[in-house]
């Protein structure tokens, strides 16, 4: 098999874990991430001004086809343990890349927190779509 020239959407994988268990989103149709950094900026009397990016997390979202209630189940549940006993959990994001060369990336970003921006628009003759959007505490490489 001959080395690809790009990656192209299909390469990707997502996958939601929260609470210990694997949401069930069977149709991502788009993902996106991107690093946040905390800018800092040295502006000494001597010298041109320095600046300097230090890592504050990563945020992104997901797309996704309503092909069962696991978005729904899971945020009923993460609003119902909140307004019950207060608690606060936290997930992780897997995003799997299948390489030009053919190879397979595994990232995870750890610490996640998510929010539902979108539960989906139902309207005749449509498919419903809903969209999640992350905040994590770091991205890490597992493979």
């Amino acid at each position: 098999m001959a080395d690809k020239p790009f990656n192209v959407g299909r390469d990707c994988r997502v996958v939601l874990v929260y609470n210990g268990s694997r949401i069930k989103l069977p149709t991502v149709t788009g993902f996106q991430a991107q690093q946040q950094t905390h800018r800092l900026t040295s502006m000494p009397l001597n010298d041109m001004p320095a600046f300097y990016d230090t890592p504050n997390g990563w945020s992104g979202g997901f797309d996704f086809q309503r092909d069962n209630s696991g978005a729904d189940d899971l945020f009923a549940a993460i609003e119902g343990g909140f307004w019950e006993a207060g608690t606060m959990i936290l997930g992780s994001i897997y995003q799997y890349v299948t390489e030009c060369d053919g190879t397979s990336t595994t990232y995870e970003f750890m610490g996640a927190t998510i929010r539902l921006t979108n539960a989906g628009h139902y309207q005749s003759e449509n498919i419903v779509t809903q969209h999640i959007d992350f905040m994590a505490r770091i991205r890490n490489k597992i493979s």
